[in-house]
């Protein structure tokens, strides 16, 4: 997968089994985030990531079988018909597993929170696993599958590592061979600082994503210092994560998209 200038729209699946909020069959929820990506596919969007948000509360770092084999299998279904890249999440911090997930299916990446500094998290202390989890890349040969990795993350307090810069914490991603760093805001939907975003930039060599806040109206401002965007809520209707996906507002956001590629 290469980064340049990359929109990378996701799909968050129903509510898995055994989660709070779930209340579709897996049949369902496959068919629904399939029918998601095949309209990002074809509103023209360069990459798509799949995430199991509306399992919250989250697990901290350890999640059941029945999240990793649904999981697997939506991931199984979309690898047969998108051709785009494809990268998955599994919430919270569940790193190993998404990663399992993505060699089984055919996947090309994966995002990591917890990858270098431990942080308080709303689901709890998450120690850092940068060590571990690229051990287990190598251990089971899924060498080729890229793990973006999120820097001081959303929804989490950083007052642990608080004398640590932004930039200093993309470096030590970096020296711990992150493939990408992953910049947001406090929360979901809120957008990242651009200013953080520009000394990542000008940090680090490997790419920088930004994973939340995003939309038609901000991107301009973000455009020079990142090398990709993830991009949510501004894909669904009213602007709300939790809606489901508004094909328009795709449409409007990649023709402007368009418009800087030019």
């Amino acid at each position: 997968m290469n980064l340049q200038k990359s929109i990378i729209g996701m799909v968050h699946v129903g509510a898995l089994a055994g989660t709070p909020k779930n209340n579709q069959s897996v049949e369902t929820i496959i068919a629904n985030a399939v029918v998601e990506s095949k309209i990002l596919q074809q509103e023209g969007v360069d990459a798509i990531m799949i995430e199991n948000m509306h399992d919250r509360p989250y697990l901290n770092r350890v999640v059941g079988p029945e999240i990793i084999s649904v999981m697997t299998a939506v991931a199984c279904e979309l690898r047969k018909v998108i051709s785009l890249p494809l990268g998955i999440q599994i919430l919270a911090g569940a790193n190993k597993e998404a990663l399992a997930v993505a060699l089984a299916a055919g996947f090309d990446f994966v995002r990591s929170e917890g990858f270098v500094f431990g942080h308080l998290a709303d689901e709890g202390m998450m120690n850092s696993d940068a060590g571990e989890l690229l051990r287990y890349r190598k251990q089971i040969g899924a060498g080729h599958i890229r793990i973006f990795t999120d820097i001081k993350k959303k929804h989490s307090s950083h007052a642990v590592s608080g004398d640590i810069s932004i930039q200093e914490m993309a470096k030590a991603a970096e020296f711990f061979l992150s493939d990408g760093v992953i910049v947001t805001g406090n929360s979901t939907g809120e957008k990242a600082s651009v200013e953080d975003v520009k000394v990542v930039k000008e940090a680090i060599k490997v790419p920088v994503l930004i994973g939340s806040g995003i939309d038609e109206q901000n991107i301009q401002d973000y455009w020079p210092f990142a090398d990709g965007f993830i991009i949510g809520s501004s894909f669904k209707r009213n602007g709300i994560w939790e809606n489901e996906l508004d094909k328009n507002r795709v449409r409007e956001f990649i023709r402007k998209v368009n418009s800087f590629k030019k």
